[in-house]
């Protein structure tokens, strides 16, 4: 099993989103987004956590060597408060469990956080990979929803979910 550890999101960490912002990344996600997307991207995720921020990380294997982020969120789902969850990981870093093994330690932070019961996540209906990342880190897929990502432009998501008081 890969290992990872996460690390709050910091002020060096600009050049990580600029490189992440690629279309083999981006492309169930909208595509690449402008670097003022990404400057203001940036400055979220160093005010969080917060309603707007989140809980942002990076996500480091024991070398370290930093390969992506990772993050959860506050949001409503149904009526119901929730986290969202979210990954990204390089393209040279890929199918190797990072994003499996990232997955799983922003859920214990999550769940650490004590002040939801599920988190979840919302992965294209055409990206497989993410939808592993899901099945592999204890999520379940409750089916298909449409979600609005990113802003003004819905998608066809799988809609998955953990239960953060399990476990």
């Amino acid at each position: 099993m890969a290992e990872v550890r996460i690390v709050r999101w910091g002020v060096d960490d600009l050049a990580l989103l600029r490189a992440l912002n690629v279309p083999e990344v981006r492309a169930h996600t909208g595509g690449p987004e402008t670097d003022e997307q990404v400057r203001a991207r940036h400055e979220r995720y160093l005010r969080g956590p917060g309603p707007r921020s989140g809980n942002m990380f990076t996500v480091v294997t024991p070398d370290g060597t930093t390969v992506g982020s990772v993050g959860f969120w506050p949001r409503e789902w149904h009526g119901e408060p929730v986290y969202e969850m979210g990954w990204a990981v390089l393209p040279a870093h890929q199918g190797r469990g990072l994003a499996t093994a990232a997955v799983r330690a922003v859920v214990a932070a999550a769940r650490a956080a004590g002040d939801r019961r599920f988190a979840h996540a919302y992965p294209s209906v055409d990206n497989p990979p993410s939808n592993a990342v899901c099945r592999k880190a204890g999520f379940t897929l409750l089916g298909e929803t449409e979600f609005e990502y990113p802003p003004g432009r819905l998608m066809r998501s799988n809609d998955w979910r953990i239960d953060l008081t399990a476990g």
